[in-house]
């Protein structure tokens, strides 16, 4: 590391004192999501303070190593998108500590990237709760722009997200339940195939 990433990175850990939410961390705990240190720091605040500093990847990857729920944030957001190669995208997701993160991570860089289709459909059927909720998070932002996938890719999205809607896992039966609402979105051909495929097994979401 730098002296100058250093010092962005302690300069941004300060900064958080200033922006604490105490009621906020303790709610989040309260949740389940017990990270080992959570300043509470509310999302639009951590937005602008990566507008302020810019994309920056050295920084980014710096911050994704510390066991700070705002750190995390900020990598998501720091990262640039052309320099988010596969093996730290799996290294990432690895290390990813709570669904929360999973979420933004999918949210604010992994549905950019040139091999996220490639992505989620790797992590939908990878078995794991975090990178199924991760994956269909990425296919639902791009169902929402519009991008169709091709027949393989919807009859193994249908299959999977099925299957996913009938497990123990809250959060996953959501990010699936999600997802497919956005799939049967792109038109009427899509949903009547929803439709058809979900009767079977009583799954109505619409």
């Amino acid at each position: 590391m730098t002296d100058e990433t250093k010092e962005k990175l302690n300069e941004i850990k300060r900064s958080f004192r200033l922006m604490m939410n105490g009621p906020s961390s303790q709610s989040m705990r309260e949740k389940g999501l017990d990270y080992k240190i959570n300043w509470g720091v509310p999302l639009p605040m951590l937005k602008q303070l990566a507008r302020e500093y810019g994309k920056d990847y050295d920084l980014a990857i710096e911050l994704w190593k510390e066991d700070i729920r705002e750190c995390k944030i900020l990598a998501t957001l720091m990262m640039p998108v052309d320099r988010m190669l596969p093996e730290i995208t799996d290294l990432w997701m690895e290390q990813t500590p709570s669904q929360e993160i999973a979420e933004l991570a999918a949210f604010n860089l992994y549905q950019y990237l040139d091999y996220a289709p490639v992505l989620a459909y790797e992590w939908i059927a990878s078995g794991k709760d975090l990178e199924q909720i991760c994956g269909y998070c990425i296919l639902s932002r791009l169902f929402m722009q519009g991008k169709e996938p091709n027949e393989r890719g919807i009859n193994e999205f249908i299959d999977q997200a099925i299957t996913a809607m009938q497990c123990d896992s809250m959060g996953v039966k959501h990010a699936a339940a999600t997802c497919i609402k956005r799939f049967a979105g792109l038109g009427e051909e899509y949903e009547t195939m929803v439709r058809k495929a979900l009767k079977p097994y009583h799954l109505d979401f619409f």
